[in-house]
């Protein structure tokens, strides 16, 4: 980098992740340490083409760590994927004497950052997503929030489902990746878990399992199921006309994406922010911020896009092992 940053952006983008407030506050901080203006960036990408842009003071991030959501909001912007917006975004960063750049989301927010940054911006992306489905990092702000919500509502759903001898199959968020719906079966006793990094059981294995179950003695049933996968409400039925064992279904949708960050989101929020402002002032551009084996890192915004992320078969056969009553 050939000048000194004077001068930086941060923006949030994509689905809101609890967290994301403790980020912001670490990014406006830490830059005002080091001397640097900090502009936030209103409704992500969209915010950045209309010059949704004011300058930040540490005062304006003060008493926002434990909220949820994000004070600079949120959007998508599908025109940001086009080279005639990406310019325009490059642009509206030089119009404000944005040097630097702090992206807070998941990958396709880094995809937006890395067009950004060979467009000549510096930019760092800092993992926030309750999906916990970005590659290159162990952790993404938000997840352990929203695994606690998600598990917290199933709970409550089990005291009633016990009380009517019921089986209830609960859908939860993580768009086209199981690790909610995984740490909530294995935290909540669910019977069968339905992932879709994995092939689906059949019917019969899923009836099976709760009938096996409910031999032993068992009251009442779980089945969790990650909404990428789907096809709840017809399971319910297959269920309950094969068995007779009344069959409920909750879609927990967007609750689990609100509520005030745990310890957890707020401290990996904090770290990940300095992080990103110490890259940028050390000098260094198109970066993502990671979590692995218990230290802050980083990778290039290609390589870390290139990366390919697995369930972790031990988590899946505990999930099986602890399954049986």
């Amino acid at each position: 980098m050939s000048t000194e940053i004077k001068k930086i952006g941060v923006l949030t983008s994509g689905g809101d992740a609890p967290g994301m407030n403790a980020a912001i506050r670490s990014v406006v901080r830490t830059a005002i340490s080091y001397d640097m203006k900090v502009m936030g960036i209103k409704n992500g990408y969209k915010g950045l083409l209309n010059g949704d842009i004011t300058e930040l003071k540490s005062k304006d991030v003060s008493d926002i760590i434990q909220r949820g959501g994000t004070i600079l909001q949120t959007a998508r912007c599908k025109e940001f994927m086009k080279p005639e917006y990406q310019e325009r975004g490059a642009e509206m960063c030089r119009v404000f004497g944005i040097q630097g750049l702090v992206v807070i989301g998941g990958d396709g927010s880094f995809q937006g950052a890395e067009k950004l940054a060979n467009l000549g911006i510096n930019t760092i992306g800092i993992p926030g997503t309750i999906d916990l489905d970005i590659a290159c990092t162990e952790y993404t702000i938000g997840f352990d929030t929203a695994v606690n919500t998600a598990m917290d509502a199933i709970n409550r759903i089990l005291d009633t489902s016990s009380s009517h001898s019921r089986c209830s199959i609960v859908e939860v968020m993580g768009r086209n990746a199981g690790y909610i719906a995984l740490w909530c079966a294995v935290n909540t006793g669910a019977e069968c878990v339905l992932l879709p990094e994995r092939e689906r059981p059949s019917d019969d294995e899923i009836i099976r399992s709760i009938v096996e179950n409910k031999n032993r003695g068992k009251k009442h049933f779980l089945i969790v199921v990650a909404e990428g996968v789907g096809g709840c409400h017809k399971l319910a039925k297959t269920i309950e006309n094969t068995t007779g064992i009344e069959s409920r279904v909750t879609v927990l949708g967007h609750l689990q994406r609100g509520g005030s960050p745990t310890a957890m989101d707020r401290m990996q929020a904090s770290m990940m922010g300095t992080r990103a402002v110490d890259l940028l002032h050390d000098g260094h551009a198109k970066r993502v911020v990671a979590y692995v084996k218990g230290e802050y890192v980083d990778y290039d915004i290609n390589e870390a896009l290139a990366m390919n992320k697995n369930i972790n078969e031990f988590r899946l056969r505990v999930s099986k092992i602890l399954s049986v009553k």
